[in-house]
């Protein structure tokens, strides 16, 4: 079988196939033999009697030498390849039509078709313009993260090693098969490195252990070993319920576990979908609720859409009383209605979060497969995320050894180290453990004294004696051999010469040891007779202690320091684990991170909701967790107003993925969590997470300027619309010229999708909250209305004396000229986090501005100003425009002053 990384996916993509529908032919690993079940559903494993390996060979029409070609091809066929649902990428009309999902899209599309009822064409063709260009832009960039995805899939494929015999009399013949045509029946190898290509059930093994991270979360291998036991002695779930008691039997290895050592033959008894891997695939399909981007654009939307349903009845009903204009006033109430709304938010917000995604995949290998997910990532202020391979890696080092007193004793260690090499060197199958690993690494620089010795025979680790002991000539001690003997701590204390009290004492040093998040290897030896016949384990008796060597989960590097930078950017990571509580207790205070009062499953499953979201707001630590322990952790912090995001890589990750308002994966997690991600990682680091929220604010930050500054300018002009049409004889605008002025307005905003937010943006989470956006916009948009009256007054003034129709151009030409210049004006004094004083302003956005005031006083000279009904001003206009100008920079420089220092907007 082919070696994989550990944590990727079992099976590659393929086609989709019917679940396998009895568990009579095909035994999943908690269904008993000879019982029907209905399809996809396994009866509790702790209510049916484990059967034995002869027992589910004979349910499965298998025997200990493989199935013969033709039976494989008959059972392929029916029950399918051995793969997850293929991926199945969305039509392109579909994802058209699916982006007209968004709120602001459909209103532009609603009022797009009003426009066109109306008979208001520039209008309709701008609108429904809009809408189009916005739903090419969200689905070319899902497109492309969709295609990143796919490519990731093909990452993964495997093969495995399987007995199959071609004739009934024929001998087994092992070959390796691509894992998509395994079926139920087979009879795999396993060997160390190998990823367990469907649920198996062990038939022989030989010191196999296996990781099951991606599956329980546990980043300690876990011992397998083929157990047969009479019908009716031992249950399913040997004392466990549920779930975690089928990955604590140790005769099932589950497809997505990969084999840390050892070797196995087992038999395949569930595939495909029939899988417990598969089974985590029907989850991912569930949609996750609102997330933060939907819950503001929903709450912004629906104050915007109430504003814009109330503008029409308003203006018509204002002016068929006090004007006695009729249905005629119908495009300019519409054209008022499209003035207040943002149009180009669909573009601006696609554009702002394509761009990201797109500088995120380039220059740091982040997929961003929802574009929403990247304001999401911007608004984060708690990360959850598991304790291996994100602060750990996954594998221990050597913190220290002590001596029987306690003491640090280099010896120890030696001796250790000796046992960990020649058990390896003497071993059929060399396959060095973790823990071996790390006590070699430790004494490196001692290997010419490790091989100074002469290895005689090795008693190889196994799941039962839980030890190993290798058998050497010491340098210079002839006729005589040294034992020495390494592993569990109640093992090695066993098979010493201790008295009860002095074991008892051991005990409970290790005890010490352990609740210090340490994990123990006790070294004993012993010096007997040089002997030519074999050594056995009763041999293990009466041994000296030595010590203990006591290891750690090796730090991941860059988490410290990453830790460190999301502190002070005000995102809270919490720690959500399966592992014991004094392991990532102790890695964290090694990283810098308080872990407080670590929360364990038994307090979890003891709390009511509204407890467990008091406890999740305080406590960074929860151990012994389960994927549904997770999922309620993360829904819990939600509902107490956090916005969260998940880091996961494993089936048992996926519940919590889809609690999380963001489920983040590294591309080597397991295919079901790649496809459930919103975020796709290059690698499983903090660093990258922190690139990504980044990238989330300064997209959000963007946003968030453009909505301020554009609600705040539409609103007063809307309000000075109004005030005018009841003022005037005349409409105070005319729609066309209502529409050029949003088409110059919009194409400047354009400038918002490049623009730089300040640094203090990108210190604290972004997240659009109605209440704030409706109070900025009010106040600003007030200011504004201000400053269009103080220009009718001014209108007033120097057109004083005008013809009729010559005071509506001129009236036109004023009003036209004044909206554009306060609006750049707003463009610039109003960007986030940007003051005069930082003496630097955005070169997009400034030039930008500079367009726009330059079209408000250059169109009416123009050609086109006629055409629009506009013409020229006299030059008292301007003097009196460029007073009322300073006057409005004034205002809105104090407005914004006050607004900052009350709800500290930067």
């Amino acid at each position: 079988m082919s070696s994989v990384p550990e944590h990727s996916a079992a099976a590659g993509p393929g086609s989709t196939d019917p679940v396998q529908s009895s568990a009579v032919i095909v035994p999943t690993a908690g269904t008993a033999v000879g019982r029907s079940a209905a399809p996809g559903v396994a009866p509790p494993a702790s209510q049916v009697a484990a059967p034995t390996s002869l027992q589910v060979l004979r349910s499965l029409d298998s025997g200990p030498r493989g199935l013969l070609e033709a039976q494989a091809e008959e059972r392929l066929a029916r029950f399918g390849e051995n793969t997850l649902p293929a991926w199945r990428p969305v039509s392109w009309p579909r994802r058209f039509v699916r982006s007209l999902r968004d709120p602001f899209t459909s209103v532009l599309l609603c009022l797009g078709l009003v426009s066109t009822a109306v008979a208001s064409w520039g209008t309709a063709a701008v609108t429904l313009a809009l809408v189009v260009v916005s739903c090419l832009l969200r689905s070319a960039e899902e497109h492309r993260a969709d295609r990143s995805t796919a490519a990731l899939r093909e990452l993964v494929a495997t093969t495995a090693t399987v007995l199959r015999r071609t004739g009934p009399d024929a001998a087994p013949l092992a070959r390796e098969m691509p894992v998509g045509e395994l079926v139920p029946g087979d009879v795999i190898r396993l060997g160390p490195g190998d990823l367990v290509p469907a649920d198996v059930r062990l038939l022989r093994a030989s010191g196999l252990t296996v990781h099951q991270s991606a599956l329980t979360g546990e980043s300690v291998p876990v011992a397998k070993q083929p157990v047969d036991a009479p019908d009716g002695h031992r249950t399913a779930d040997a004392g466990s319920g549920g779930e975690a008691g089928l990955f604590a039997r140790p005769e099932l290895c589950f497809q997505g576990s990969s084999v840390a050592s050892g070797s196995g033959t087992a038999v395949v008894t569930a595939t495909g979908t029939g899988t417990r891997f598969a089974a985590a695939y029907d989850s991912s399909a569930r949609r996750r609720g609102t997330s933060a981007f939907d819950r503001s654009v929903q709450g912004i939307s629906s104050t915007l859409i109430r504003f814009m349903l109330l503008t029409p009845p308003l203006v018509l009903m204002a002016n068929a009383a006090l004007r006695g204009r009729g249905l005629e006033t119908l495009p300019f109430a519409v054209a008022v209605a499209v003035g207040l709304t943002p149009e180009m938010l669909p573009v601006i917000v696609t554009t702002v979060l394509a761009r990201g995604a797109s500088l995120l995949a380039r220059d740091h290998g982040v997929i961003v497969k929802r574009l929403p997910a990247l304001h999401d990532l911007g608004a984060i202020d708690v990360l959850c995320l598991d304790k291996t391979g994100t602060l750990t890696q996954d594998r221990p080092v050597v913190e220290r050894s002590l001596n029987g007193a306690g003491r640090p004793d280099p010896e120890v260690l030696h001796w250790a180290a000796v046992n960990a090499l020649w058990t390896l060197q003497l071993a059929e199958l060399p396959a060095p453990d973790a823990l071996d690993e790390a006590v070699l690494d430790a004494t490196e620089e001692q290997e010419g004294a490790l091989s100074a010795y002469d290895g005689v025979t090795a008693l190889p680790f196994d799941p039962v004696r839980r030890l190993a002991t290798a058998v050497l000539r010491s340098p210079g001690r002839l006729g005589t051999h040294t034992l020495v003997t390494k592993g569990a701590v109640e093992a090695v204390l066993d098979r010493c010469a201790l008295d009860g009290a002095e074991r008892d004492r051991l005990r409970a040093l290790a005890a010490r040891e352990a609740a210090d998040g340490l994990r123990l290897l006790a070294v004993a030896r012993s010096e007997r007779p040089a002997r030519l016949g074999t050594y056995t384990t009763a041999d293990e008796r009466g041994l000296a202690f030595l010590g203990f060597v006591a290891l750690r989960d090796a730090l991941t590097p860059s988490a410290a320091q990453a830790l460190d930078v999301l502190e002070h950017r005000g995102v809270a990571v919490k720690v959500l684990t399966g592992d014991n509580p004094g392991t990532v207790a102790r890695a964290c205070r090694d990283l810098g991170l308080d872990p407080g009062e670590v929360v364990s499953a038994e307090r979890i499953d003891a709390l009511s909701d509204g407890e467990l979201a008091e406890a999740a707001d305080r406590a960074t630590v929860f151990a012994r967790c389960t994927p549904e322990h997770k999922a309620r952790i993360v829904s819990a912090l939600r509902t107490v107003g956090h916005t969260t995001g998940f880091l996961g890589d494993g089936v048992n990750d996926l519940p919590a993925m889809h609690a999380a308002d963001v489920g983040i994966c590294p591309r080597n997690a397991v295919d079901v969590a790649r496809e459930t991600a919103d975020v796709v990682l290059a690698e499983k680091d903090l660093a990258a997470i922190d690139h990504a929220i980044t990238a989330g604010r300064h997209c959000s930050g963007n946003i968030a300027t453009y909505l301020r500054i554009t609600l705040s300018s539409n609103l007063g002009n809307v309000i000075a619309m109004l005030a005018a049409g009841l003022m005037l004889p005349f409409l105070p605008m005319l729609p066309a010229q209502v529409l050029v002025q949003n088409l110059c307005f919009d194409a400047a905003q354009l400038a918002f999708a490049f623009d730089r937010p300040a640094p203090a943006v990108l210190r604290r989470p972004t997240v659009l909250r109605p209440r704030d956006f409706l109070r900025f916009i009010t106040g600003f948009g007030l200011l504004n209305a201000t400053a269009d009256l103080a220009t009718f007054a001014v209108l007033a003034y120097a057109l004083h004396g005008s013809a009729a129709s010559g005071g509506q151009e001129a009236f036109h030409s004023g009003w036209f000229t004044e909206n554009l210049l306060t609006q750049a004006l707003v463009m610039l004094l109003l960007r986030t986090g940007r003051r005069t004083a930082e003496g630097r302003s955005g070169g997009p956005l400034r030039a930008a501005a500079s367009g726009l005031a330059v079209v408000g006083l250059l169109l009416p000279l123009t050609p086109l100003g006629p055409l629009l009904g506009m013409s020229a001003l006299p030059p008292l206009y301007f003097l009196l425009l460029a007073t009322v100008l300073a006057l409005y920079t004034c205002g809105l420089s104090a407005a914004r002053t006050c607004y900052e220092r009350k709800w500290r907007f930067s």
